[in-house]
């Protein structure tokens, strides 16, 4: 596995690393550790040694999980978040900040985290600067090493990259969601910030394995946020109507290179920008992880791949992406 750049300070990490969101279930399912600790034994047996994680993942059973793992394992970076739950939208403070700190450094059983991310708190919250100040009180604390944000939009990007000591931004960056391409990214390379890319998959629908008939769960967000009814729609196929996400999945389809998967492709297609330091795919089972680890070993895809996807997202993906963008 091929290691790359997050931050000004020198931390290396995996270029493909393991969301957590649905680790061991999620997505309203009840929590499985033992699904949990096989899908972090196989990503990290497949090289895997970056973990996203956030304490509201399955209200505190995800980091709960990658502790127990991270007792049994070393030289793994765990990237947390913070901002949501109970303090979302207006109960941000140096006391809230600090208390959800001191919970995650209990769950996850360290005594230091690695990197604490603001977890796509209010463009308000943003713009008043005063939360990048307590982060850094408690990085100067010693309870976390570093800190960045997890962003929905370009605005919101663009507002974290003014502020001192920013080692990164997270953000939704895959085939259909192309836009970071023209100034978040360029800027962040310039100014020595990591860019964590998570939902590179859209969801499911740069797999090739969802069609017109697939069924979701009703505590799926695929289901119950399929048109941003909960939270932000670009956290759900990218913003796509999902028919319309669908039939450009088909599209795409048709052009995958031969000796790849589809969701090995994109892997590989977000990967080809040095701006990006780690991707970071969910897996619901230790087969999914394995699979996508694999996609660092595969060749960079083609220039004219990568003309033809970006044809392909100015002429009929862009003008389809729904919600702040």
């Amino acid at each position: 596995m091929h290691m790359r750049k997050l931050g000004r300070d020198g931390l290396r990490v995996t270029e493909i690393g393991l969301g957590c969101w649905q680790l061991g279930g999620g997505w309203g399912k009840e929590w499985d550790d033992e699904v949990a600790q096989q899908i972090l034994e196989a990503a990290y047996a497949s090289g895997v040694r970056f973990i996203d994680t956030a304490d509201v993942y399955g209200d505190g059973a995800s980091e709960r999980s990658i502790g127990a793992f991270l007792r049994r394992h070393d030289n793994v970076t765990v990237a947390t978040k913070l901002g949501r739950g109970a303090i979302y939208p207006d109960g941000y403070s140096r006391a809230s900040l600090r208390r959800a700190t001191e919970l995650s450094l209990e769950r996850l059983g360290v005594q230091r985290l690695d990197l604490t991310q603001l977890h796509c708190v209010p463009l308000s919250v943003l713009q008043d600067g005063q939360i990048f100040d307590w982060l850094r009180e408690l990085r100067d604390e010693g309870l976390i090493a570093r800190f960045g944000a997890s962003v929905e939009t370009v605005e919101e990007g663009l507002l974290c990259l003014e502020q001192e000591g920013l080692s990164s931004l997270q953000v939704i960056f895959n085939v259909f969601r192309q836009k970071p391409l023209e100034r978040l990214l360029p800027l962040a390379q310039e100014k020595g910030v990591g860019i964590i890319v998570r939902l590179p998959l859209a969801s499911g629908l740069l797999t090739g394995k969802l069609t017109q008939d697939t069924v979701f769960r009703s505590d799926d967000h695929r289901n119950f946020n399929r048109d941003g009814q909960h939270f932000n729609v670009g956290e759900t196929f990218a913003g796509l109507e999902y028919g319309t996400g669908v039939a450009l999945a088909e599209q795409i389809a048709a052009d995958v290179p031969s000796g790849m998967t589809m969701a090995q492709m994109a892997l590989r297609w977000i990967l080809d920008h040095d701006a990006v330091s780690v991707v970071i795919p969910g897996a619901s089972s230790a087969a999914q992880a394995h699979a996508n680890a694999s996609a660092a070993s595969l060749p960079s895809l083609s220039g004219a791949a990568h003309a033809a996807f970006e044809r392909l997202y100015k002429e009929k993906i862009h003008a389809a992406i729904r919600g702040p963008y």
